[in-house]
């Protein structure tokens, strides 16, 4: 990749993640985002420094990449605030921290998102780092039988299952989204196939017994969670802004910091396209 030399794309391990300096997401140019969007796809989670930006900026960068998801809670549970915005925020009352087990956004939809820009706002002065999984690898380093076996299957993702861990139910009349998505997804822009199952969502695999579902599905999320080889680690600060790519990865926001504050807003991208299965 050529980039001029204002600009610097510094790796965070060679399967996941790069930092991007020299970058002010506020002043971006033409050239400045078709970097971004190559390396987007060559990294798949991108981490911007010392960024000073308003609700307004921050929706306007996320419609560079398509338009913006409105995330369930804000749709049928009726959630308060900003539609566009989604609030991360735990604290010295909280029970759970958002996103506190393996995950893909929302899952559960029908088009789960293209990709999400988390701005953090307020830092616990230590802790509180983000984990991201390369799902393309994951599938790659898994055997050839298994590999093989997953290619037929398809697997049922529901929203419920991830607010029961948070203590919601929804009230009655209210729905929250469940769809069922192939286990091994084409991406839809470098056509690589890629695991697509995750502990929060994925409730079971279609087709197979319980007991076969809950074995399978616990190897899977075990080879994610236990293997660092296809992780990074992303450290944060007020003014980081974090964009990784939904369709590819997973993620994991790390609770050591309690009682501290950790709160961010995150502006989420939709995907044009349901996950296809590959060789589909």
């Amino acid at each position: 990749m050529t980039v001029p030399p204002e600009i610097s794309i510094t790796p965070l391990t060679p399967a996941i993640g790069a930092e991007v300096h020299g970058v002010d997401l506020g002043e971006l140019d033409d050239a400045t985002i078709r970097q971004i969007r190559e390396a987007f796809l060559a990294h798949h989670v991108l981490v911007f420094r010392d960024q000073s930006l308003d609700r307004d900026q921050h929706k306007a960068i996320g419609r560079l990449f398509g338009d913006l998801h409105i995330h369930p809670s804000k749709r049928t549970l009726g959630a308060k605030g900003d539609p566009e915005i989604f609030t991360v925020k735990t604290d010295e009352n909280s029970v759970h921290n958002n996103g506190g087990r393996w995950h893909m956004d929302v899952s559960c939809e029908e088009m789960p998102p293209l990709g999400s820009m988390l701005l953090l706002t307020e830092a616990p002065p230590f802790g509180g780092d983000t984990l991201f999984a390369n799902m393309h690898l994951a599938y790659e380093t898994l055997s050839d039988p298994i590999k093989e076996l997953l290619i037929k299957l398809t697997a049922r993702h529901d929203g419920l299952q991830d607010l029961r861990w948070y203590g919601v139910e929804p009230k009655p009349g209210q729905t929250y989204p469940a769809h069922s998505h192939p286990v091994v997804v084409r991406h839809a822009e470098t056509g690589r196939p890629l695991l697509f199952v995750n502990e929060a969502f994925t409730s079971h695999i279609e087709g197979l017994s319980g007991a076969e579902s809950d074995a399978l599905l616990k190897m899977l999320f075990t080879h994610i969670s236990g293997s660092p080889s296809l992780q990074c680690r992303v450290r944060w600060e007020p003014g980081t802004l974090t964009f990784w790519d939904n369709r590819c990865t997973q993620h994991l926001a790390v609770w050591d910091y309690a009682p501290h504050i950790r709160r961010g807003e995150r502006v989420t991208i939709a995907a044009a396209t349901a996950p296809a299965a590959f060789g589909s």
